[in-house]
């Protein structure tokens, strides 16, 4: 009976077992997209091979990036100013008429300030950028809203933050929300966003309604990077000036705990499970894991320079990037040993994340 297969069939339904295995491994791999500032590209990382699989090019010194909610557009900005008065360069294999179909009026609105600012938005399962937009100032740090309808750029030589129209690539909004915004977030679908301005120790709560700043909320220090717990209470914010991570209460708008990182604290971001701080000290070159049921702290080198930090959702491997070196290394979250160092095109900077989906 085991015999009766013709072997040539049972070599067919072998390989068709090889591939249906090998899909769905490659469903169910997460991806890691690096953008890799003057090294003008964005590395993307398989997280299950440890590996760079991709590289989206023709974009120029990209910090920020996020995806959108389905993960098939990767929103990236540039930190180089732009002149508006040039034209947008065009995708290698664009048509003329699909370049101007994408822009819209972009490419012919009149900007009062000399330099503007550029996003990118990039096919992911292509790795090609297909359309690039105009906003009013270099981009440092990028958000798309829950709804996936907005892009949210920080400008900081600007003061505040833009909205673009990721529907008609228009921007929609902009508005100033103190010196040096750096980083944003957003409380759930339809909620708050967040603004951390470094410039004035302050976060500003920004309506996405109506897009007005309707509470300014003073921390203190420097804030720069943030996260926020999964039930949107509470922020835990990275004070570059103070060496620490403050927690904050949305509810009052006042500090809480107070969290010792190090020397040029940088990335921060939070287990899956909500329970467990990580954060990056640059000038200790130390990655610092703070128990926040309990304020337990512990710490790992690593060197040189810790700069951006993500968690995987799925399992919780720590990603961080060197702020000196082109290099993203993959820790383990509990020992906080290096699993793997991956070599990238350039320095790496806002890490996004997508988990677990077929493409």
């Amino acid at each position: 009976m085991k015999n009766s297969l013709p072997r040539p069939w049972l070599t067919c339904l072998m390989v068709g077992v090889a591939l249906g295995a090998s899909t769905a491994a490659m469903a169910a791999s997460d991806r890691a997209f690096v953008p890799m500032g003057t090294a003008d590209a964005v590395d993307i990382i398989d997280l299950g091979r440890q590996e760079v699989i991709s590289t989206i090019i023709d974009t120029i010194n990209t910090h920020g990036s996020a995806l959108t909610p389905d993960g098939q557009r990767l929103i990236l900005g540039s930190l180089t100013p732009h002149e508006s008065s040039r034209e947008i360069a065009r995708p290698e294999g664009v048509t003329e008429d699909e370049h101007a179909a994408h822009h819209g009026d972009a490419g012919t609105t009149s900007m009062e300030e000399a330099n503007t600012g550029l996003l990118y938005i990039a096919d992911t399962a292509t790795s090609r950028i297909i359309r690039t937009l105009e906003v009013p100032g270099p981009v440092h740090h990028v958000l798309v809203t829950g709804d996936g309808r907005h892009a949210v750029s920080t400008h900081p030589t600007g003061g505040g933050i833009s909205v673009v129209s990721l529907e008609s690539g228009q921007v929609i909004a902009s508005l100033p929300t103190g010196p040096n915004p750096n980083y944003l977030v957003q409380q759930g679908e339809g909620g708050s966003l967040l603004v951390s301005n470094a410039g004035n120790g302050t976060i500003s709560e920004v309506d996405p309604q109506h897009w007005f700043v309707q509470r300014n909320i003073r921390v203190g220090g420097s804030p720069e990077h943030m996260v926020l717990s999964e039930d949107g209470d509470r922020l835990y914010v990275n004070d570059d000036a103070g060496g620490r991570a403050l927690a904050v209460n949305l509810a009052t708008g006042s500090v809480g705990e107070e969290y010792e990182i190090g020397t040029a604290p940088h990335g921060i971001d939070l287990s899956p499970d909500g329970q467990t701080l990580y954060a990056t000290s640059q000038g200790d070159s130390r990655l610092v894991r703070i128990s926040l049921e309990d304020g337990t702290r512990h710490t790992a080198e690593l060197s040189p320079a810790p700069y951006h930090l993500a968690v995987a959702p799925t399992d919780g491997r720590v990603l961080v990037t060197s702020r000196a070196a082109p290099l993203l290394w993959i820790v383990d979250p509990d020992t906080l040993k290096v699993l793997q160092t991956v070599e990238l095109g350039g320095i790496g900077h806002q890490i996004s994340l997508e988990a677990s989906r077929s493409w």
